[in-house]
């Protein structure tokens, strides 16, 4: 079910802010495919050449240095190498429908002996070696051979003018030795291989495209064993920045009581027993301490329920994320638009993460994208046949735009709040905006 909330200006609802999401471009098919990988076969060709170059030029760096010279070189190989290598990843990624992640152990800082060791100690600068070596054979059985078939097409199917067009001594022996033609007549008998041929190119290119494909997958995305690897990493940086965000969160609770309401209780202990000793003598002064006992304690009050709704809002709990994020719209001083599609109540603590990543998200477009409006979405999109799926949580605004990750504490706090989840962000925000923060958690409907 779809809800939407928004706090509108006197001048009446507000637009959608920013542009409407692109759509990407429909996916090719039929001829249109074929021409396309027909190209990206003449592009991949002549890669295969310029691969073959690298891996001369890398294994002869790495050749030498054992002598003490060529680290230069070996180092500038190795980031030509990754990225040509990374150049095919995105070839594979685009043709798989799947991303190709890069496997390389980051390579340390210092001088450049410990650089060169860790670079020659990562696998995967040997698998992408391995790698050159295969790319410059089975390049030719996959995609070269579909350039051929292409070829062969266009020849035979224009044989009749090239055999009118050229001298006799060119193309007489189209099919080898063992026929000869001697006439432009006699030359038609080999026009109808052309199409013959430009069948099997367009039978063949997207499966040959796509076992190219595979085998850049193969030898340059990560193994099952650094994957696993990057995993461990990966929990252990997000269970250490879990522990410092609640030894962060107590540490704030445990300031705001003792700067806020500890300090409020104090002073209304002390006022009651100056009261108590005053109530014989002075009646009138022990009614004004009562009323400054009263304000204190209603100060108390209101910082405990504040203190109460940074750890967990009671509208979270009463009301869900659907109400809690009308509610934070509607305390939001710039108009505010909220829509959102979930089938029910999720996991608690996926609300909370949700709630105070939006809600982060909310106040750093107030402070500093000076946006007149602003719209939050949150959508779940299951796995089919599963309660499992994603959330989907986006933050528009049409500010100045100019928003990073990198570029402060805000964003960065986000991503390590959704991290401890296996949550990601990613900002689009361009200078000039419009800007749209979008996260994502991974989490299960009840």
């Amino acid at each position: 079910m779809t809800h939407s909330g928004e706090r509108h200006s006197p001048g009446g609802p507000a637009p959608r802010p920013g542009s409407a999401p692109r759509s990407g471009p429909a996916p090719r098919s039929g001829l249109a495919l074929r021409v396309s990988l027909l190209g990206w076969s003449l592009v991949l060709l002549l890669g295969a050449v310029l691969g073959f170059g690298l891996l001369t030029l890398w294994s002869t760096s790495v050749a030498v240095v054992a002598l003490g010279v060529g680290v230069p070189q070996t180092l500038l190989s190795t980031v030509l190498v990754r990225w040509f290598a990374d150049l095919h990843r995105q070839w594979a990624a685009d043709r798989l429908g799947e991303p190709v992640d890069r496997p390389y152990v980051p390579t340390p800082d210092g001088r450049w002996p410990v650089r060169l060791w860790a670079i020659l100690r990562d696998p995967a600068s040997w698998r992408d070696w391995a790698w050159l070596v295969a790319n410059s054979i089975t390049g030719w059985f996959t995609y070269g051979l579909s350039f051929l078939f292409f070829l062969c097409g266009a020849f035979y199917l224009s044989y009749p003018l090239l055999y009118a067009l050229t001298p006799p001594q060119v193309f007489r022996t189209p099919l080898g030795n063992g026929f000869r033609p001697h006439s432009v007549q006699e030359s038609f008998a080999l026009v109808p291989l052309g199409p013959v041929f430009f069948l099997l190119w367009y039978t063949t290119a997207v499966r040959l495209a796509n076992l190219n494909a595979r085998v850049i997958r193969s030898l340059l995305a990560p193994t099952e064993q650094a994957r696993l690897r990057a995993r461990v990493a990966q929990l252990a940086a997000s269970r250490a920045e879990t522990v410092d965000t609640q030894a962060g969160e107590l540490r704030r609770i445990e300031r705001d009581l003792h700067d806020g309401a500890q300090a409020r209780l104090v002073s209304l202990g002390m006022s009651l027993g100056l009261a108590e000793q005053l109530l014989p003598n002075d009646p009138q002064a022990v009614q004004q301490l009562l009323a400054e006992a009263r304000a204190s304690t209603a100060g108390a009050l209101a910082e405990l329920r504040d203190l109460v709704r940074g750890i967990h809002p009671p509208v979270l709990a009463d009301r869900g994320l659907d109400g809690a994020l009308k509610a934070l719209a509607l305390a939001n001083p710039i108009p505010t638009t909220v829509v959102t599609r979930l089938p029910g109540r999720l996991p608690a603590p996926v609300e909370s993460a949700a709630y105070f990543a939006v809600a982060e998200a909310l106040t750093n477009a107030i402070k500093h994208a000076r946006a007149r409006r602003i719209q939050i979405t949150v959508e779940f999109t299951p796995h089919p046949g599963t309660t499992a799926g994603s959330l989907t949580m986006r933050v528009s605004d049409d500010g100045r735009g100019g928003a990073s990750p990198d570029g402060g504490t805000g964003l960065r706090g986000i991503a390590h709040r959704l991290a401890a989840f296996d949550g990601t962000l990613t900002a689009d925000s361009p200078p000039g905006g419009p800007t749209e923060i979008r996260m994502s958690l991974p989490c299960a409907s009840s």
